[in-house]
């Protein structure tokens, strides 16, 4: 399907999602894109069937749909606050206070387990107490997580959590990028655990390898700087913003490309471009590296519900992927 959409085969993009086993098929990214190949097709009805079928969640697919309905993403009403009896039962489960007093001493993989394992059989305002006990805490990541699951009562304030709001939004704002694309990269990479490290050794909120923040440091004339500081919050925004800055500026200012040179490299991103212009969702699509193809998703609808949330003028997600200009020999300016 995704050599057929690189080829805008729309003929062979539905031929071969129906000979996909049901339960592939019926999973939300292959229901849009033989909404889209219907659609090409002049078969308009069963298309939009199909995308009311996947719309309205927070998720990438779900947001290209609701865009083929001409609905723009909208927050869901918050949830009532819990209150001090939903909140004093979050205080004394056991498994509770087991997880943050893990978190505490630094157990960050035993609390994790401890805490979901916790989770289990919660109802959504159990799951939105849990989740604000997790938020007092500063417990980032088990707060967003948590906020995720709840069904039918939701908070995004949590679900799109944004901390650091002060530093964070001058950083983006000095460097002229949009704040909601930033902290729904920062969410994706680290759901703002200031001390997260990468298997591959990338550290801090924004994630940076040690390689790339010294030359960072290095090419902005950052003073006093230090490896041991890449994942104090401050220093950690100052370089990662800067990078992307000189990112996006590398890649014709498009978020999506940037988005998949963060996560890959700046060299592959250019490399899987087409000949010839390609939609944006395409180029999502058709990325060869599983964890990239994921990742570029995610951040582009997190941007979506963190401009909502900061009250930003909305913005369907395809306009914001947009199209990709075709490869074209540029290489630009060598960055790690």
């Amino acid at each position: 399907v995704r050599a057929a959409l690189r080829a805008h085969d729309w003929t062979e993009v539905k031929r071969t999602i129906e000979q996909m086993p049901p339960q592939m098929s019926a999973q939300p990214d292959w229901n849009y894109w033989l909404a889209r190949a219907l659609s090409a097709h002049g078969r308009h009805e069963e298309a939009r069937l199909l995308y009311l079928k996947i719309g309205g969640q927070p998720n990438f697919y779900s947001n290209l749909a609701d865009d083929e309905l001409n609905r723009l993403v909208a927050l869901p009403p918050r949830a009532a606050a819990p209150t001090k009896e939903e909140l004093a039962a979050a205080r004394d489960n056991p498994g509770l206070m087991r997880a943050l007093e893990l978190y505490r001493l630094d157990l960050r993989s035993e609390g994790m387990n401890e805490w979901n394992w916790s989770l289990r059989g919660m109802d959504d305002r159990q799951l939105l107490a849990a989740a604000n006990l997790a938020l007092a805490s500063e417990v980032y990541d088990r707060a967003i997580n948590t906020a995720n699951h709840t069904q039918l009562q939701h908070d995004y304030a949590i679900r799109y959590l944004a901390p650091f709001r002060d530093s964070v939004q001058s950083q983006a704002n000095g460097m002229a990028l949009d704040s909601g694309w930033v902290y729904g990269l920062m969410r994706q990479e680290s759901r703002f655990v200031m001390n997260a490290k990468s298997s591959a050794g990338a550290k801090g909120l924004m994630q940076l390898m040690p390689k790339t923040a010294h030359w960072v440091a290095k090419k902005i004339g950052l003073k006093n700087y230090h490896p041991s500081k890449v994942a104090e919050m401050d220093t950690n925004v100052t370089l990662g913003t800067n990078y992307l800055r000189m990112v996006l500026a590398g890649l014709d200012n498009h978020p999506v490309l940037a988005s998949a040179a963060y996560n890959a490299g700046p060299g592959r991103a250019r490399r899987w471009r087409a000949e010839a212009p390609l939609e944006g969702a395409i180029y999502a699509e058709t990325i060869p590296f599983n964890e990239t193809r994921d990742y570029v998703k995610k951040v582009m609808s997190n941007a979506l519900y963190y401009s909502a949330l900061f009250g930003d003028k909305p913005l369907p997600l395809k306009s914001r992927l947009g199209m990709i200009g075709p490869r074209n020999g540029a290489t630009g300016e060598e960055l790690p």
